[in-house]
């Protein structure tokens, strides 16, 4: 039973390995535009992952100004890194576009 498991798992490892180097070849269609699974793809995964690193970053942004208040220290620098930059790579960048 353990065998079985094991092949199953390998071949599963190994298909998801050809998916992912299929996509990665065929991310653009000729005219330079994504392809339409690489639009998908963003849409369902990993803009909502981006949704959920901004909302994250900035309960991290809240949670880290008393401490940047008491040094002393300007905000701008994490509020970049914790919030404006996810809310871009989110909301700003093409559908499909991950550079």
């Amino acid at each position: 039973m353990r065998k079985i498991i094991l092949g199953a798992a390998i071949a599963a490892a190994l298909s998801l390995h050809i998916g992912l180097a299929t996509a990665d070849e065929t991310r653009e269609t000729l005219d330079g535009t994504p392809s339409a699974g690489a639009m998908a793809f963003d849409l369902i995964l990993v803009r909502p992952v981006g949704l959920v690193a901004t909302v994250l970053g900035a309960g991290l942004f809240v949670l880290q100004l008393p401490l940047s208040m008491i040094q002393g220290e300007p905000p701008s620098a994490p509020a970049k890194k914790l919030v404006v930059e996810p809310a871009q790579f989110t909301f700003s960048r093409p559908l499909g576009v991950m550079e």
